[in-house]
């Protein structure tokens, strides 16, 4: 059920209603589903940890998201995880379940980050919740695997 919302939601935000949609208007989406992603996050986290012990550094909150969370969320672990250590991890997941769905064409391999959006806002806001600012992006070199690339901003 929530692979169907999620698409209903990329769907709204590729055509908008029209064709004819400028890219201010599918800018201000993505926006919208990148903020609606993040309250989920945040939101999930709080439920979720309320019975754990409080994280001992950002790798272990890393570790977190990309077992248990990842687990909650997609039934799946993430695939890979690399750090430089440096506040600069890479989560690589070689069968994201939005993307499994879709064509593996050159059209569809273009508009594949758009699947990604929501997913960023998620795991912004939970680390956003466990005290991590962060900036996340995402990455489609084949379908349907992806890499979520997260830089953690210090002060």
């Amino acid at each position: 059920m929530f692979e169907y919302l999620h698409l209903e939601m990329v769907s709204q935000l590729l055509h908008g209603g029209s064709e004819e949609t400028s890219d201010k208007h599918k800018e201000e989406w993505m926006s919208k589903l990148e903020h609606i992603g993040f309250f989920t996050g945040y939101r999930f986290v709080e439920r979720l940890t309320r019975e754990w012990p409080r994280f001992k550094d950002e790798l272990d909150c890393m570790k977190w998201v990309c077992k248990d969370m990842w687990q909650a969320v997609y039934r799946k672990q993430v695939d890979n995880l690399r750090t430089n250590r440096q506040g600069h991890y890479v989560l690589q997941d070689n069968k994201f379940t939005f993307l499994q769905s879709i064509s593996n064409t050159q059209q569809y391999l273009d508009s594949a980050p758009k699947f990604l959006v929501f997913t960023c806002g998620l795991i912004r806001g939970a680390l956003s919740n466990l005290g991590i600012t962060s900036v996340v992006t995402a990455e489609v070199a084949a379908m349907p695997a992806c890499k979520f690339h997260v830089m953690v901003q210090r002060s």
